[in-house]
Order: C-alpha cells, then structure tokens, then sequence
C-alpha cells in the first residue's frame, strides 16, 4: 500500500456515493481514503478541528472534496491546509447537472483543482501523490496501458479486425 492518505470530505450523506466512487477508484491505485462529513457553512468549527487532525499525520496527502451546491468546503480546506485540494461536485440536479461556478469561483489565494469525474479525481490524486513515489507512478502508467490496449482493441473490433 502507498504511504499516503486521501480524506474525502463531503458536505453531507447525500454525496456519498460519488465519494464511494472516489474511494473505488484510489484502491485502485492501492491509496488509503477515509470518508469525512463537514460542512463550512453549517459545521467550520469540526471541519477545521478535522483538519488539524490530518495535518499532524505525517503521511502524504490530497484532500477531495464532495459539495454540491454551493461549494465553500472546498476554499475552506484549500485555505486551511498546504496540501494539494481537488475539487469533485456531484450532479446536482437542482442546477441541471452541476454547480461548476461555486467550484471556480472561489477567491484570490484559494486554488483546489476541479475534476468533476470521481476516477479523474482519484487519478489526479495519485499523480499528485506519485511524484515523489515511483511505485505509484508506476501503478499509474499501468491503468493508462490498459486504458490504451482497451481503446485499441476496441477499435480493432469495430472494423472488424482481429488482434
């Protein structure tokens, strides 16, 4: 297993499966990830004593963050913590799909990456991770071969071909 850790924050229980979605996809790169529930509007004082919490583990991280709506989680952690913070809002159908601009707009100082599909949040993670960590790099390049000998093979059965 990586040396690493990935808290997942959600803004509430209504966003935990797009946060399983996140959790299946860094096992994938064999990355730890707890699931958290905080809310900068409704709960800042047990957001920031969570926060506290990580920053004293001494592993490697990249905090995701799941809030739809209106998305201040994310700044509040990005502004709390010096680690890398990624962005990834579930559908919220109350805005047709979903509320990017609370995710991009946030202000000056503030710089959470946004990936609004939760294996492209995992997998920025593990590249973020991976930087000072070849076995994750490597774990890394091998789900991109496979992505590619899929895609390949895939085309090869369209036209009809045989591989």
């Amino acid at each position: 297993m990586v040396n690493a850790l990935v808290p997942i924050i959600m803004s509430s229980r209504s966003d935990q499966q797009h946060a399983q979605q996140i959790m299946v996809a860094l096992a994938g790169y064999d990355i730890a990830s707890e699931q958290r529930i905080a809310s900068a509007f409704k709960s800042p004082g047990h957001l920031l004593t969570m926060l506290t919490r990580y920053e004293q583990d001494p592993r490697p991280k990249v905090y995701i963050t799941v809030c739809s709506l209106n998305n201040a989680l994310s700044g509040m952690v990005d502004g709390a913590t010096a680690w890398p913070v990624i962005a990834c809002p579930p559908r919220a159908e109350a805005y047709g799909g979903v509320d990017i601009f609370s995710s991009l707009r946030l202000p000056v100082g503030l710089a959470p990456a946004v990936v609004l599909d939760p294996a492209g949040a995992a997998l920025l993670a593990a590249k973020i991770l991976g930087a000072h960590d070849s076995d994750l790099r490597t774990l890394v390049r091998e789900h991109q071969r496979a992505q590619v000998e899929r895609l390949v093979a895939e085309d090869a059965e369209i036209r009809g071909e045989m591989k």
